[in-house]
């Protein structure tokens, strides 16, 4: 981890930050009740707000690429590779590990260390770390217009894959699409998500493909920010394009469903589209009429980004490792206890999360006041 102070683009770090702040809102909801439906993802097909968080994160870091990238193009080789898999390797690591902890469980005989077996391999971290990894090296090694190019083959080959290699007439079920065939063949089902209906992993090996594709589309929309600068017609010009985007995502989700779990290619040109006018709504307030309304909040979460989310994923799997009666852990036991007795019913269960929440943003506050921006 390296330790920088550097100031960015304001606008960059509050979509980032925006986006840190809902993934943990969405990560944390409180038990004892049920959750607003906009909070859940989809159960397979269909989109939430909870299903455009992740996309967004990745369409942030393309973005903040656009600015990183262009250190490497007069640099050798060797500087790319370096950085690159440096970066890779830890953010994989970090996110893998994350999903190993606590390390050690309680057993017959008292604590025993968690098998290898038994850990989930790919995940959020892990999923940002390939697609990192892949988004740079083709646009190190290819131009703009071959790299967007080879994100249409790759958006294309992807619906291929699907009804090539999965099970005929389930090739967009969960337990028989391609991507859970090669899930369960490389990694094993004893590594692979197992919170949702059936073992499946919605952040598997190759649906990180067209995700990656998140991320070249924020790498543009930040080129062409850098290219024709802040002003009301590249302005407009972004919201044209998501518009076009959303309505070509909406076209392919008759044949091709939009999904997050399955990472559909609709449900990457849709998620690009909503981000392009997002964050060109969040440019035109923030970079030309100089609203600093809330922006500081969502800008402390934009500042550490990857630190604050492991933070919090860490805090709730600690939280749900501390028994404090016979059945409840110290998570549900501040959710059911303190929470549902104040703001009963999905009310509370948001409660708990927007704290929860609260409680990461001061962390990033703190590190802010201190000038320590913690780049992993």
């Amino acid at each position: 981890m390296l330790i920088e102070k550097t100031q960015r683009f304001l606008a960059l770090d509050v979509f980032r930050g925006l986006t840190i702040c809902l993934m943990i809102l969405v990560n944390t909801p409180g038990t004892g009740a049920k959750i607003y439906p906009y909070l859940s993802h989809a159960d397979w097909f269909g989109f939430t707000l909870a299903d455009l968080i992740f996309p967004s994160f990745l369409f942030a870091m393309g973005n903040a690429m656009s600015f990183s990238m262009r250190k490497f193009k007069d640099a050798p080789s060797q500087a790319f590779w370096k950085k690159v898999v440096r970066r890779t390797v830890l953010i994989f690591l970090f996110g893998f590990l994350m999903y190993w902890y606590p390390f050690f469980e309680q057993g017959t005989d008292g604590l025993e260390f968690r098998p290898f077996s038994e850990t989930r391999v790919m995940g959020v971290l892990q999923r940002i770390a390939l697609c990192y990894f892949i988004a740079s090296v083709l646009l190190y090694f290819l131009s703009e217009k071959a790299t967007l190019i080879v994100s249409g083959l790759i958006l294309l080959g992807y619906w291929a894959i699907l009804y090539l290699f999965g099970v005929p007439g389930g090739e967009l079920d969960m337990a028989t699409n391609a991507g859970t065939l090669l899930d369960f063949a490389v990694l094993g089902e004893g590594h692979v998500y197992k919170g949702d209906r059936m073992p499946f992993d919605p952040e598997g090996l190759l649906s990180t493909l067209p995700s990656t594709v998140n991320v070249i589309g924020g790498y543009f929309a930040g080129s062409f920010l850098q290219k024709k600068g802040v002003s009301f017609e590249s302005i407009a010009k972004l919201l044209i394009a998501g518009g076009l985007v959303t309505v070509l995502a909406l076209w392919w989700d008759l044949i091709f469903p939009i999904g997050k779990k399955l990472w559909t290619s609709s449900f990457t040109l849709y998620t690009i589209g909503i981000d392009l006018s997002v964050l060109a709504v969040l440019v035109y307030f923030i970079e030309i009429k100089k609203w600093r309304f809330g922006v500081r909040f969502f800008d402390i979460f934009g500042k550490n980004p990857l630190f604050i989310y492991l933070f919090s994923e860490l805090l709730l799997i600690t939280l749900s490792h501390i028994p404090v009666t016979a059945d409840q852990n110290a998570f549900e036991w501040i959710s059911e206890v303190i929470f549902q007795t104040i703001f009963p019913g999905s009310l509370g269960s948001f409660m708990t999360a927007f704290v929860f929440m609260l409680v990461c943003w001061a962390l990033g506050w703190w590190l802010h006041k201190k000038r320590v921006y913690i780049k992993i």
